[in-house]
């Protein structure tokens, strides 16, 4: 006989400093300094084995002569080889109890947490352009949560179970889906890129798993993770290369179970639509599961009176990790009594704020992450310099010599439905609209107005315009803030995702995402059954 086990309750791990003098400051600063003296090979991943074709080099953002990787591309050969490999494993691991499931991923977050944090840190800042402190928070933190929050989740949802009345036993059985599961994972996030895969894996699933071409050096580290961690052959299968020709392979295969995606709204859309057309091929209808998309905002009240913890919301919300946050704070509507004490103090603080290479401590922000991103980002600074609905207040300047750096930049904009005010920009742009004291209910009317709806904050002093404004604003985000910036959700507090265009809102590291990746069996036994097939009704006297 077996006795019931216990999960371990999850907690969050804390982060690292990083300060002066610390003793996790030399080591960190080694691996980075290691790291960099030669790129990491970075091969596919199929059946637990190392394949090796036709390498493509990553280089670092802040520095993009320099090469940090070599990311081996497949073909359509390769993904099929993925698949099927992802389906032979697919009984045995759906076989495996719970418990030895979980303890592969509890094992990983503290190999995360432990002997592999420099190294996974290392990975992150060199080849994603993220600060000692955005990488600790996410590589390390945010990542070990995922895995320690979901194995806590995912036995919660298998201890929920129906009422049994008298003379029958009910229960549920929570199996995974009839395929494999497609995760496709974004650059701007390590702890994204090993969630995305490990969650369907947790429920039992096997995975395909795609990462963004710029950033499969720190994907190399979490499948190194993952096999000391003894994750076996098969379970979760890494590609990368072409997007279209990967996509057309997996979304066409009539195995496809789910997609788990965060990514830009537009490639969701068309992978949605490849579903649709796709339908009649499936053995089952896929889960479909995206965060997508953000334009975010912060909303002050004239009652919101600290000026300082509004400049921090600002610059913190806006700045981290260049703007490369789905939550950054993109629009700011701003009372013109407000406006006129804050404006000193935030544009002093922007212009205290350095950028440049994330290997020098003192660099608050490093560089966008492409060329393309790069690109975009100087198309709408440039906009809003020549543009008379525009007035940039700080920043504006950008320089591609070394790395894709595009300093902090601050503008006005006259109107709060331009396109800087209503267009995801994804750098750190962040556009401010001064609205008349009197206007605030058209105001408030612009900002639910908008098509993305992922994160929000409001700041006010008055507790009955909290109460107003949370409520006016019901809609407008999936992750809403109270008097702070509206980055920084934290696996097993905030659940994070958001609806509209910004996504299914399935709520990643929550209960609610896991159950996506299964399938529900009821099951009724009764006890004595009936032998006689006549009931009381047939009877006349």
């Amino acid at each position: 006989m077996h006795g019931r086990s216990q999960v371990p309750a999850p907690r969050n791990e804390p982060p690292r400093l990083y300060g002066p003098g610390s003793p996790e400051k030399a080591p960190l600063k080694a691996a980075v300094a290691k790291m960099a003296e030669r790129p990491l090979e970075v091969p596919l991943w199929i059946d637990g084995r190392a394949v090796t074709h036709a390498p493509v080099n990553v280089t670092s953002p802040h520095e993009h002569h320099r090469v940090v990787g070599l990311a081996h591309t497949a073909t359509a050969a390769h993904v099929q080889q993925a698949i099927e490999a992802a389906e032979t494993a697919r009984p045995a691991w759906a076989e495996l109890d719970y418990e030895h499931r979980a303890a592969v991923f509890l094992k990983a977050a503290d190999l995360v947490c432990g002997p592999y944090r420099d190294r996974i840190n290392a990975a992150t800042m060199l080849g994603q352009s993220k600060t000692a402190h955005q990488s600790e928070i996410d590589a390390v933190c945010e990542l070990a949560d995922f895995w320690r929050f979901n194995v806590g989740f995912g036995q919660e949802l298998m201890e929920e179970q129906p009422w049994s009345p008298k003379g029958m036993w009910n229960y549920q059985e929570l199996r995974p889906l009839d395929g494999f599961v497609f995760a496709i994972t974004p650059f701007n996030f390590t702890a994204i890129a090993g969630n995305l895969p490990t969650a369907p894996a947790l429920m039992g699933n096997t995975v395909l798993w795609k990462p963004a071409p710029t950033q499969m050096v720190s994907a190399q580290v979490i499948v190194e993770i993952l096999q000391e961690a003894g994750l076996p052959r098969g379970v979760i299968n890494m590609v990368a290369g072409d997007p279209a020709l990967i996509g057309e392979v997996a979304m066409s295969h009539p195995k496809m179970a789910g997609l788990h995606f965060t990514g830009s709204t537009r490639t969701f859309q068309h992978l949605w639509s490849q579903v649709g057309q796709n339908i009649g091929r499936y053995a089952s209808y896929p889960r479909i599961v995206g965060e997508t998309g953000g334009k975010d905002f912060i909303f002050i009240h004239p009652s919101a009176s600290n000026v300082q913890a509004l400049s921090t919301a600002i610059i913190r919300g806006a700045f981290e990790y260049q703007g490369q946050k789905c939550s950054a704070a993109s629009r700011v509507y701003v009372p013109k009594s407000v406006w006129s004490k804050l404006e000193p103090v935030l544009l002093d603080t922007v212009a205290t704020l350095k950028t440049g290479d994330v290997q020098d401590f003192r660099n608050f922000m490093g560089a966008v992450i492409d060329e393309r991103s790069f690109k975009k980002i100087k198309g709408y600074v440039d906009e809003a310099r020549a543009q008379p609905d525009y007035e940039i207040r700080a920043g504006g300047t950008y320089d591609d010599g070394t790395g894709w750096f595009v300093q902090p930049t601050v503008v006005l904009s006259r109107s709060p439905e331009s396109r800087l005010m209503r267009e995801e920009i994804f750098g750190p742009v962040v556009t401010l609209f001064v609205y008349e004291d009197a206007e605030l209910e058209a105001t408030l009317d612009a900002c639910d107005a908008n098509p993305y709806a992922l994160t929000g904050a409001i700041f006010a002093d008055d507790r009955r315009v909290v109460a107003e404004l949370t409520r006016r604003l019901r809609g407008a985000a999936g992750n809403f803030y109270i008097n702070d910036k509206p980055t920084g959700s934290v696996v097993g507090q905030q659940p994070f995702g958001g609806s509209r265009a910004s996504g299914t809102n399935d709520k990643a590291g929550s209960a609610a995402n896991l159950m996506r990746w299964v399938s529900t069996r009821a099951v009724k036994e009764t006890l004595v059954p009936p032998t006689d097939y006549r009931y009381p009704f047939l009877e006349e006297s």
